[in-house]
């Protein structure tokens, strides 16, 4: 089997499973292509629905979960999302894929996978879209607040810095906790914000300033 025929068969199981939902994410998932945002070694794996490894210690997450967590954040075209965790850049590329008109800011704390999402990005079509950043993602500052937050890491609990960013009316899906993590869907409302639980996950661990690495200020 072809590659471009496992990523039809992929899609066409996760719609059938209930993960896969909206036109949109379904389009996304048949269009980017998740081979070019894996190592070489990997690229056979592409359409397995399970982590791969790239490097350093991280991993690309599930194709279900990631478009679970597509899903969650309800992506409509013009809105700003903002992503920690860049990863291989295949997440980021799902979102800008799914938006049409549309910008992502997405950080990575490990420089080398910063570089090599870049790559990836810029090759795939979707660098006039999509920056990458190479930092502590919840310590930095935007202009703008985000519509949209997306945590591919888990994180103690949420990081205070990314509710104060997030737009009121905006949403955040993350991984809270150790194993088994609790995936959120956290909404900002008034001042007021809301979580709702909505799964079981395993990620990798969060980095930096509000991860499992440092202590909270």
């Amino acid at each position: 089997m072809n590659l471009e025929e496992a990523r039809r068969r992929l899609v066409e199981s996760l719609v059938a499973e209930g993960i896969i939902r909206s036109e949109r994410v379904k389009n996304a998932a048949l269009k980017v292509k998740r081979e070019d945002f894996v190592p070489e070694s990997e690229r056979r794996y592409a359409y397995e629905d399970m982590p791969l490894s790239i490097g350093y210690g991280q991993t690309i997450s599930a194709p279900h979960m990631v478009f679970l967590m597509d899903e969650l954040l309800d992506l409509k075209e013009g809105m700003l999302v903002y992503e920690i965790g860049t990863g291989s850049g295949y997440h980021a590329a799902t979102i800008a894929e799914i938006m049409g008109e549309g910008r992502v800011i997405t950080t990575e704390i490990v420089k080398e996978l910063a570089i090599f999402a870049w790559r990836n990005l810029s090759r795939a079509g979707y660098s006039d879209r999509v920056a990458v950043i190479a930092c502590d993602g919840v310590k930095l500052r935007l202009r703008e607040k985000p519509d949209r937050i997306l945590v591919t890491a888990a994180a103690p609990d949420v990081p205070y810095p990314l509710l104060d960013l997030l737009k009121d009316g905006g949403k955040m899906v993350i991984p809270v906790g150790v194993f088994p993590q609790k995936l959120l869907v956290v909404e900002k409302r008034g001042g007021e914000i809301a979580r709702r639980y909505v799964t079981d996950v395993a990620f990798v661990p969060l980095r930096g300033e509000w991860g499992f690495d440092k202590k909270r200020r």
